[in-house]
């Protein structure tokens, strides 16, 4: 029997978006009228089928009531404890306290950087504070825990007295358990919460916040020519089996955001597929985060005009992601980003 997946697109945005609702001509996504669809595309392993909105009700019944079902988690608004998701994107700053990350490596260790970091991503349109003592970019190696918080206590410490919603970039329960003492409100594990068996019971027993990512293999081996059957319904399906999982051990909560991992085990085509499909993940119900600040397929599209920070890049796949309702995006440059993002709004409406 086919698997079916459903997909939101041929959308419109701001005052026209708006228009468009009060006509009940198209469907607000995530609950935002700032952005709405009149199209959806039905996926199987076989192929896509692109149909209007007012067609639905054609299809035969197992099919139409598997969409209207979709529908429902595509449309509804998302809400996460502490964030409000009615206004997007929101940004996520990236603190790396690390030697060795790919772009920003060595640049925050020394504590008065770290504070002044952390003080301009916030006061340029940071949400939320994404603090990480690992480098987990292409070919690195494991870290022991106790190194790895000894990196980063010292601005957990300080982000203890801000009012900002802290994320811990960690792959470990021993970091986690020890930055708990402290005011940690989103758990980013990179490695879909595989890499330490003891991090689901920290989750369960806490019941912390926490970002459901997905990373084929590990940071040292994740880009030896990865390969998938469908690279977004196999992304899919690892995201539907893993909440399946967690609600099966006792984690209820809908406190969740899923992050496709752009990156993380794929190559170039692999990664604009997911950014030109992303809106299939909204038919989960929960948030979509992406990663996409100066990334590497930046650089492989842009080859000679490649920059160390790749900004322009930047900007243009965060803006990709937005078009489709994706409500977190990290960054490292939050002041561009935000910028970008001010001038876009105003231009739809």
């Amino acid at each position: 029997m086919n698997k079916y997946y459903t997909r939101a697109c041929n959308f419109f945005y701001g005052t026209e978006s708006k228009t468009y609702i009060e006509k009940k001509k198209t469907i607000p996504l995530n609950g935002i009228s700032q952005i709405s669809f009149d199209k959806i595309q039905i996926i199987d392993r076989k192929g896509i089928k692109t149909i209007d909105i007012k067609d639905i009700n054609k299809l035969p019944k197992t099919l139409k009531n598997k969409v209207h079902s979709d529908l429902k988690n595509i449309k509804k608004k998302k809400t996460f404890k502490h964030l409000t998701l009615s206004h997007i994107p929101i940004l996520m700053g990236i603190v790396n306290l690390t030697p060795d990350s790919f772009s920003d490596g060595g640049k925050y260790n020394k504590k008065n950087l770290a504070v002044k970091h952390v003080n301009n991503l916030l006061s340029s349109g940071a949400k939320i504070i994404d603090v990480g003592g690992e480098s987990t970019r292409p070919g690195a190696n494991d870290i022991n825990p106790r190194k790895e918080w000894e990196r980063i206590k010292f601005i957990l410490k300080i982000l203890k007295n801000k009012k900002c919603f802290v994320s811990l970039d960690t792959r470990k329960s021993f970091v986690m358990e020890k930055a708990s003492k402290l005011k940690i409100n989103l758990i980013n594990d990179v490695s879909g919460l595989i890499y330490d068996p003891k991090t689901i019971n920290y989750l369960k027993k806490t019941k912390k916040p926490f970002v459901i990512h997905h990373m084929k293999g590990t940071p040292k081996n994740m880009q030896l020519k990865p390969s998938y059957k469908n690279v977004i319904l196999d992304i899919y399906d690892f995201f539907e089996n893993k909440l399946k999982y967690l609600r099966k051990v006792g984690i209820k909560h809908n406190n969740i955001i899923l992050d496709p991992g752009i990156g993380f085990g794929k190559n170039l085509k692999h990664n604009i597929t997911l950014l030109k499909n992303i809106s299939v993940f909204h038919s989960l119900g929960l948030p979509v985060m992406l990663g996409l600040s100066r990334k590497k397929f930046i650089k492989d599209i842009s080859k000679e005009n490649d920059t160390k920070e790749r900004i322009g890049g930047t900007v243009s796949s965060c803006i990709q992601a937005y078009l489709q309702g994706v409500q977190i995006l990290r960054v490292h440059d939050v002041k561009e980003i935000n910028q970008a993002f001010k001038v876009f709004r105003e231009l739809q409406n």
